[in-house]
């Protein structure tokens, strides 16, 4: 390589920190896109002209959400495969230029209706490559740069920014959306335009390349089992032949099964070719196991706290407090500020206290700190006093700054240095994977939740503010995910749910007090409560078997090499050379 055309040499000593601030803005830029149309979507709908809570629409709703999760999902082991044998700095400097060209395009939308969402969720889909391949190979290019006793921070450093992007991008989305709903993909493009300069001019091959061959076999059976089985997850909380859910559909049956059964002969096919994609053997390592094993369950748990917090503020808690519903994703960012307070608080104060005392109870009890924010969660009421739950969701965002950063040390120098494209890679699958997974999941739970007292509670509630018992009747049994979406994109649907021509034949105070900003936040929150007990519930259980996964050792094994390209070994306790500071 021409290091005369570059900045600073790979063998500078400031060379490392080059390559930490370059690939921690890749990630923060791929991972802020994972949730800024998360908060951004009543925005986006009423910018393209589209009513989201049409049933027709509501499959454009679930792309928008889980498009470009399910494709960083399912690429970037490939990508990072690829970064092993293609070299890790060519394919992470094609996802920047990738990525900043589509932030062009999306904000370039010239159509409206479905044409328009469309053009969304397709150019959604081919920036999610160009994400993958940010998250498929920063982790490595850190792991390469630097030295064993200094991993432990570096990777710390780039996962705060991992995960602290998917907690700004709420809070970005809902200033931006407030202004102008093409700038949530404006604000990329100086900032992808400058990375990807800077990326092209500063960034080294510094790892082991391997030489090797494609893997097309493993690469199609795992994108596609993978994405029929976390499709037909998230389509499985549609409401299908008179059901709440589609869990009975026979597509969403067909996803379920044949991607589970697709997953397995992948599984196969990984044991049976010379060089394979997905390096099963890895998993021998109780230490690389446990800790992806973690990163799944912590990303479900994070996921579906971000989406029922949504819920929560946009839906109910925000139009309590007196504000319209149009302003309900800017106030929804605003107030879950506390939650990326915590994690950029403890992200790199752990993960530098990790390379001098070790990451395994940093990453076990940050996980502990989650759950008890579950636990504080569940007890709080519905219409909560402001000062508990920023507490709350601080403590939460702490708990996974102090997982975040040690986990991905032990998963990282768990594996050998001709493996770290790919080990990086299966650890941001899990992640991401555990994002869409926790829309399928979460969204399930709710429903059921909702199901049992909604219904009822609708009745009650149209009836006597004097809609007929039939009229209130017919409401009350359309399907609850309706109500659920209504909550989550801050809308009132009581008006469109009731239609102008039952609305007419009430007096005016009474269809006022059914379509003003009060009745509808004040009917779902019980239902809502019920529905949030499962939920939290589950996700404190996930937490704490996370944090056993995270305690799990490896075998003893000789030290680390000082440098950036050593074997990954285990230090004789147990935790990762990188995180016992080995020099």
């Amino acid at each position: 390589m021409d290091t005369k055309k570059r900045w600073i040499g790979a063998e500078h000593p400031r060379y490392k920190w080059v390559a930490l601030s370059n690939t921690t803005l890749g990630m923060l830029i791929a991972t802020i896109n994972s949730s800024i149309v998360l908060i951004s979507l009543p925005a986006i709908f009423n910018g393209i002209h589209l009513n989201p809570l049409e049933p027709g629409n509501v499959s454009y709703l679930l792309w928008m959400l889980m498009g470009y999760m399910l494709v960083t999902a399912v690429l970037v082991v490939t990508l990072g495969r690829l970064g092993d044998i293609w070299g890790r700095v060519r394919i992470y400097n094609a996802g920047f230029l990738i990525f900043t060209i589509t932030s062009v395009i999306l904000s370039l939308d010239p159509m409206g209706g479905g044409g328009g969402a469309l053009w969304l969720i397709g150019w959604r889909v081919v920036q999610a490559v160009g994400g993958a391949m940010l998250m498929a190979n920063s982790a490595a290019i850190i792991t390469d740069a630097f030295p064993a006793r200094q991993r432990g921070m570096a990777l710390g450093v780039n996962m705060v920014a991992a995960i602290a992007g998917s907690f700004i991008g709420l809070v970005l989305g809902g200033v931006l959306a407030e202004w102008n709903w093409r700038s949530i993909f404006w604000v990329n493009v100086p900032i992808g335009i400058i990375g990807t300069l800077w990326a092209y001019r500063s960034l080294h091959e510094t790892g082991i390349r391997r030489p090797g061959r494609i893997d097309w076999w493993g690469n199609i059976s795992f994108a596609v089992g993978l994405t029929a089985l976390l499709a037909a997850i998230t389509y499985g909380i549609q409401p299908y032949g008179g059901h709440t859910m589609g869990w009975t559909n026979p597509w969403v049956l067909t996803g379920l099964i044949g991607g589970a059964a697709v997953l397995v002969a992948f599984c196969v096919i990984e044991t049976k070719v010379a060089e394979p994609m997905f390096p099963l053997r890895l998993f021998r390592d109780p230490v690389f196991a446990g800790g992806n094993l973690a990163t799944l369950l912590g990303s479900i748990a994070r996921g579906g706290l971000q989406f029922m917090l949504i819920v929560w503020l946009q839906g109910i808690w925000l139009p309590l407090h007196g504000y319209e519903y149009e302003q309900t994703p800017l106030w929804a960012g605003i107030y879950l500020v506390p939650l990326t307070v915590g994690f950029l608080a403890a992200g790199p104060i752990a993960g530098h206290l990790s390379d001098r005392f070790g990451a395994r109870l940093f990453a076990a009890g940050g996980l502990v700190v989650m759950a008890a924010s579950f636990a504080g969660l569940l007890v709080l009421p519905t219409d909560f006093g402001y000062v508990w739950f920023a507490l709350l969701v601080f403590l939460n965002g702490l708990g996974g700054g102090l997982f975040a950063a040690p986990n991905t040390a032990l998963v990282m120098s768990s594996v050998p240095a001709a493996d770290r494209g790919a080990a990086s890679g299966m650890r941001a699958t899990f992640q991401n994977a555990g994002m869409v997974l926790s829309i399928g999941v979460f969204f399930s739970l709710m429903v059921a939740g909702l199901a049992g007292s909604l219904p009822q509670t609708l009745t009650d509630g149209l009836t006597g503010q004097g809609v007929s018992p039939a009229d209130a009747h017919a409401v009350a049994q359309l399907p609850p995910v309706g109500t659920l979406f209504a909550a989550f994109l801050g809308y009132n649907p009581i008006h469109e749910l009731l239609g102008p021509q039952v609305l007419s034949g009430l007096p005016a105070a009474n269809a006022q007090t059914l379509t003003g900003r009060e009745f509808f936040p004040h009917l779902i929150s019980g239902p809502f409560h019920d529905g949030l007990m499962v939920v939290f519930s589950l996700a404190i259980a996930m937490s704490l078997v996370a944090a056993l996964a995270s305690l799990l050792r490896g075998p003893k094994a000789a030290p680390a090499d000082p440098g950036g390209e050593g074997g990954a070994a285990a230090a004789p306790d147990g935790d990762s050379a990188v995180s016992r500071g080995a020099a």
